[in-house]
This record gives structure tokens, C-alpha cells and sequence, in this order.
């Protein structure tokens, strides 16, 4: 079970094929639960799930259901590095004319191979 937050998209990015097996689309997703402070979050589709964003929009009014991601990365040097990642499961329309949730792809069957360079 995911995480679930509603937003407004406030940019959509292309598209990036990472590897030859891993390719990730990203977007901004502005939560506004304070209205003086908004949060711009970024938050990833990956594989055959960057479709999802198609037809979407930035000032579309979203709600995502979203896993929480981190892993360890040693550089060639040996120096450690985190990175974390908001990777998305579904992304629906809200609000009056939505179109309704996206059909869920099977979850990838392996994790992304990345070689020495940084992940992103």
C-alpha cells in the first residue's frame, strides 16, 4: 500500500531513457495545504507507466498514490551518496470532468541496473 496526495501539476517533464531497461518521466506536483508556503514536489513515473502523464497538463488538479524510495549509491571514488525517489503507481484527474484512474500496469518484475555514473 502506497502513499496518496492531491495536487495541481505545475510542470511535466519528458520523457529520459536512463538505460537500456530503465526510462523515467517526471513532474511537479504543487501541494497547497498551506497556501502561503506551497511545496513543489517531484515526483517519477517509471517504464511503461510514463504514458500516464499524457493527456495531462500543468494546472490540472491531481491525486497520486505514490511509494516512498531510497537507496545507497558508493561513487568510484568510495564517496556514499542517498537518493531518494517518489515513484508514482497511479495518477488520477480530480475535480468535476476527470478522467477517472488510469489503469495500473503490472509492478516491474527488476530493479533499475545503473552503472557508475549518478543515477539521474
Amino acid at each position: 500500500m502506497g502513499i496518496q496526495v492531491s495536487g495541481r501539476i505545475h510542470a511535466i517533464f519528458e520523457t529520459k531513457q536512463v538505460s537500456e531497461r530503465f526510462s523515467k518521466r517526471e513532474f511537479v506536483l504543487e501541494l497547497s495545504d498551506n497556501s502561503q508556503y506551497p511545496q513543489f514536489v517531484l515526483f517519477q513515473l517509471t517504464g511503461n507507466r510514463t504514458g500516464a502523464l499524457d493527456g495531462f497538463k500543468p494546472g490540472d488538479q491531481v491525486k497520486v498514490d505514490f511509494s516512498l524510495r531510497g537507496r545507497e549509491w558508493t561513487s568510484r571514488q568510495g564517496e556514499v551518496k542517498y537518493f531518494n525517489s517518489l515513484d508514482v503507481w497511479t495518477l488520477e484527474a480530480e475535480g468535476a470532468g476527470g478522467r477517472g484512474r488510469e489503469e495500473e500496469p503490472p509492478l516491474p518484475t527488476h530493479e533499475p541496473v545503473f552503472d557508475d555514473d549518478v543515477p539521474f
